[in-house]
């Protein structure tokens, strides 16, 4: 069993809705990074994704665009990524960490070579935005290989086909954005969120993370109410980016969010 796997098996005893942050490796620079993920975790994090920077992040909105052009303007590669996961295990070995990104840094490295190094730095898994099931057999065949969990998006557009299809290669959990778009776009529609999320758990024998559209306690705890996970990225990045110049500030800030979010959610679980 994964670690992935283990922690949601490990909250679903307990009755827990996972909180899994998003931040993007490096920005505002690579030192806040691992000191960022301890902060997260302390706050009540279950799961952290990490984003990999990538020059064109496709699937992203303006304020996770910016975050990675300012890991980028550090020079931060999936390498130095890797080498956080790293320092990062050293004083944390349980907590789940799904690197999260497009497919080229990968292909530069080698499916099997980045496979290897992944699961050697403390990775648990990846979700490749650009990555669709019919062309992905050999890179979730390079992570299965290492017991690596390849994660899958499902959209509200996704007709019963596609969900059945992505049921068969997900593993770890599946992510469902809640809204049309990009990250950071759109309102949620809570019902329509609360009825996505059912038929997909009838398909798909996975937790079920919600994300997209996420920004604040009283959303984190709807979703709480219907999902297995509340994943939160664009409103984490944009304190970050408020707080680019005294980046000594960011973890005590990002924590205190967190820390609101997950009592939002513990509320819900409690009831």
């Amino acid at each position: 069993m994964s670690r992935i796997a283990e922690r949601f098996a490990s909250l679903r005893g307990r009755g827990r809705t996972a909180l899994i942050p998003f931040v993007t490796a490096g920005d505002p620079h690579p030192s806040t990074t691992v000191p960022l993920m301890h902060a997260m975790v302390g706050a009540g994090a279950d799961l952290i994704e990490l984003g990999v920077p990538f020059s064109d992040p496709i699937a992203d909105g303006p304020v996770i665009q910016r975050a990675t052009e300012r890991a980028l303007a550090r020079g931060v590669s999936l390498a130095h990524v890797l080498s956080m996961v790293r320092a990062f295990r050293a004083q944390d070995p349980d907590t789940p960490v799904v690197l999260m990104g497009y497919l080229n840094p990968i292909e530069v490295m080698g499916y099997e070579r980045f496979a290897v190094a992944a699961q050697a730095a403390g990775v648990d898994g990846a979700l490749v935005v650009d990555v669709p099931p019919e062309e992905g057999a050999e890179l979730v065949a390079a992570l299965r290989g290492r017991g690596l969990d390849l994660v899958y998006l499902l959209a509200p557009t996704s007709t019963p086909e596609r969900i059945r299809l992505i049921g068969e290669v997900a593993s770890g959990f599946v992510y469902y954005v809640a809204v049309k778009g990009v990250t950071g776009a759109g309102h949620l529609d809570l019902d329509a969120v609360a009825a996505r999320v059912s038929t997909i758990k009838s398909a798909i024998p996975l937790p079920v993370g919600v994300g997209f559209g996420i920004k604040d306690a009283a959303t984190a705890a709807a979703v709480a109410a219907v999902a297995d996970a509340v994943i939160v990225g664009s409103a984490i990045v944009s304190r970050i980016e408020a707080l680019e110049q005294t980046p000594e500030a960011i973890p005590g800030v990002i924590a205190e969010f967190l820390a609101d979010l997950r009592a939002a959610i513990d509320a819900v679980d409690a009831g």
